[in-house]
């Protein structure tokens, strides 16, 4: 198990969950099959919390109807900054344990890696760069709901890994509502995957795309994501970006 702690963990809880995870198994999973499980991120009376602000209108910059525009079935809403605490603390530390798997894909890829160690002077980049609109989503899925298979990328600058957490416990509060990954592989068919997250953990995935071995060494596959139907109940989503949005 990788030890290096990020600093502050030890004051932060949100932080400290996340060093609680298992990097080292964390990352290869996430090198085979382009997502990975994370630990509890986040209580149980966090996501409470966190749901109970879908409600609250000025915390938001925008609100999408995927229904409107065809990206399946629900509304999700932009969070607005400053981000509340948790999740602005999840993503301070989140990005330097996803940022040398990061690194490594865009190595393999024969790809600049543009990303400095800090999110912050990162985000200054994207904000340079025109991308200035806050990226961090609360969805919310209701009964037969879903989300179409997409990518989230907002500009030119992206970092190819993302984060979501599930808000409610599934089997409980919803059925269905499974996350989903669908990989082109070179010369091949799509891979897919599903996996049902567990009540506050989260999931990290890939962006874009990410490198998978060929006879000719590494080759970029393109992926996407989304969320199968919900079969009963209601499914809230907390979505960590991490680049800003032109």
């Amino acid at each position: 198990m990788t030890t290096g702690k990020t600093p502050g963990a030890e004051s932060d809880p949100w932080a400290g969950r996340v060093e609680s995870g298992d990097w080292d198994a964390i990352t290869a999973e996430a090198d085979e099959y382009g997502g990975a499980l994370l630990p509890q991120l986040l209580t149980p009376e966090e996501t409470v919390e966190l749901r109970e602000l879908y409600g609250q209108d000025a915390l938001f910059r925008s609100t999408v109807d995927m229904g409107r525009h065809r990206f399946g079935e629900g509304r999700y809403r932009y969070f607005e900054t400053p981000y509340p605490e948790p999740v602005e603390r999840l993503k301070q530390a989140l990005y330097p344990r996803l940022l040398p798997i990061a690194r490594d894909w865009w190595t393999k890829l024969g790809r600049p890696a543009p990303w400095p160690d800090s999110l912050d002077e990162w985000l200054r980049m994207c904000h340079d760069a025109g991308q200035t609109k806050s990226t961090a989503i609360l969805l919310r899925y209701g009964e037969k709901d879903w989300n179409a298979l997409h990518r989230d990328l907002y500009g030119d600058l992206v970092f190819p890994l993302q984060v979501v957490i599930n808000l409610n416990e599934p089997g409980v509060d919803h059925t269905g509502g499974e996350f989903l990954l669908l990989e082109q592989r070179p010369r091949a068919q799509s891979r897919g995957t599903a996996t049902l997250l567990p009540h506050g953990h989260g999931y990290v995935f890939t962006t874009r795309d990410r490198p998978v071995a060929s006879a000719r060494g590494w080759s970029a596959a393109p992926v996407r994501h989304g969320v199968s139907a919900i079969r009963s109940g209601e499914r809230h989503t907390l979505a960590l970006v991490f680049h800003d949005a032109a």
